[in-house]
């Protein structure tokens, strides 16, 4: 074996264990999605006299709709990321070298794909949390500390996140 279909090998071996790593940590942020929705949102923590900070049902409305999109996103990143998983253990079942079968570059624009749906399922998964923040605690507009202790956390760590995430997936997309 020359070194070119060497290192192919050890790139699609690579490709296989990111592969890996979406479908399980998408499989985890599914969880938290169906979790959001089994927990009752009309509840609220609010003291009844301020009422005026109580959200709307139509962020009730949203917070559901965030999460359908986050499981969509989620589940559309698996999938893409299973079939390519199967088309590397099915060129590796034929005999011949994983990387003389599966074609790099439809293979990376999969992976490319798979990410960008980890990314909006976790971008719709924050919106639902920072709805679900304001069901609870009362609404953004309130300035209530503990809206705002809540959801600062989340609007700066997930996006900072996303943000080292989506730069490691463009510089392994580029190698």
């Amino acid at each position: 074996m020359n070194s070119s279909a060497r290192h192919n090998l050890h790139t699609t071996s690579i490709h296989a264990m990111a592969l890996d790593g979406i479908v399980n940590v998408n499989s985890l942020f599914t969880v938290a999605t169906f979790l959001g929705l089994a927990l009752n949102p009309t509840s609220t923590l609010l003291d009844p006299a301020s009422s005026s900070c109580a959200a709307t049902k139509a962020v009730a409305k949203q917070l559901v709709a965030f999460h359908v999109y986050s499981f969509s996103s989620f589940l559309f990143s698996s999938l893409v990321a299973s079939a390519l998983k199967q088309a590397i253990r099915t060129a590796d079942d034929t005999g011949v070298s994983p990387a003389a079968q599966v074609n790099l570059k439809a293979l990376r624009a999969g992976i490319l794909a798979s990410a960008a749906g980890s990314a909006s399922g976790c971008v719709f998964l924050t919106l639902a949390l920072v709805d679900l923040i304001q069901i609870k605690l009362g609404v953004l507009s309130c300035w209530s500390w503990y809206t705002l202790a809540a959801i600062a956390p989340l609007v700066t760590l997930v996006p900072s996140a996303l943000f080292i995430y989506i730069c490691l997936v463009l510089h392994a997309f580029k190698r």
